[in-house]
């Protein structure tokens, strides 16, 4: 097994979205943890609009990823730390482009993220097979 693989086990319910209950890594993968990504622009400037800065946070999961020579494929969990509703149908217009492969996926709505102008927090854990 040189392949991430993602399960939806008929044992359990299905996922009430794009996502996989089980993600399997192969042995001897690399690991990669990266930190929470927000909406900041590569100019470094944050929108005020919450799906901009969905927008922009994708572009920077994918900078960093490729900074590491992985794509979304890679990734095999997702946390999303969010301080207000998501659009649900626009998120997941995103997240369809964005994953194609539905990574484990973890989301949370709180009160606040590290600076009042950030709306939403996106982290990733991905695996590179040998």
């Amino acid at each position: 097994m040189n392949k991430i693989i993602r399960k939806n086990p008929s044992t359990m319910p299905k996922p009430v979205g794009e996502y996989s209950h089980v993600t399997v890594i192969p042995p001897n993968s690399t690991l990669y943890t990266f930190s929470g990504q927000i909406g900041t622009s590569i100019e470094g400037e944050l929108p005020t609009d919450h799906h901009q800065q969905v927008l922009n946070t994708f572009k920077n999961i994918e900078l960093a990823l490729q900074s590491e020579g992985l794509t979304p494929e890679n990734v095999i969990k997702v946390n999303i730390w969010s301080v207000d509703p998501i659009d649900w149908e626009r998120f997941d217009q995103e997240w369809v482009r964005f994953f194609p492969e539905n990574p484990s996926m973890t989301i949370a709505y709180i009160s606040a993220l590290g600076l009042p102008e950030i709306k939403i927090e996106i982290e990733i854990i991905a695996a590179k097979p040998e």
